[in-house]
């Protein structure tokens, strides 16, 4: 079964589920969805990020800071977590959990749960969804967001989670 084939729950504002439908009928009608996003970091702290293939079906040939994607109909977040984990870094790995994430723009609108990998590889990286990886240190993924392209809802994943750990005043 191709990607586009796999069945996807359809949610409410609520994140109850009103429905199921292939994953190509969710992305051609923007309809809101599950996924998960993990941030994966190495014991130095550096971020794990990564280029995403020239056939995904949302921000093709992006970086993207997160791992992660959308659940399968009937997944739970953990399970679409661990199950994300697996296919794409080739790895068995139990993240923490951080917050819940909302987002939505022109291409997609996601309700997803972000979660905390440490991890220092080696990865076994899906390459039907991901040309390579790297850790870099923080101020440089900064840095290389303002001049290539990234996805735009783990940048925001990013930024809540710099905001979540950095001492308020």
């Amino acid at each position: 079964m191709s990607a586009a084939d796999e069945l996807v729950d359809v949610i409410d504002d609520a994140g109850n589920t009103i429905g199921v439908v292939t994953r190509r009928e969710m992305r051609m009608n923007r309809l809101p969805h599950r996924c998960t996003y993990v941030l994966v970091f190495n014991a130095h702290g550096d971020l794990f990020v990564h280029l995403r293939t020239a056939t995904k079906d949302v921000y093709r040939s992006h970086w993207d800071v997160c791992i992660g994607g959308v659940l399968a109909a009937g997944e739970t977040f953990e399970q679409g977590m661990l199950r994300e984990i697996h296919e794409e870094l080739g790895i068995d790995g139990d993240a923490q959990v951080l917050f819940p994430f909302r987002y939505q723009d022109a291409a997609t609108f996601a309700h997803g749960m972000t979660y905390r990998l440490v991890h220092d590889g080696p990865f076994h990286l899906q390459a039907e969804e991901i040309v390579r990886g790297e850790f870099v240190p923080l101020p440089e993924v900064l840095e290389r967001i303002k001049r290539e392209p990234f996805c735009p809802d783990g940048i925001q994943v990013l930024e809540k989670y710099l905001c979540s750990i950095e001492p308020r005043p």
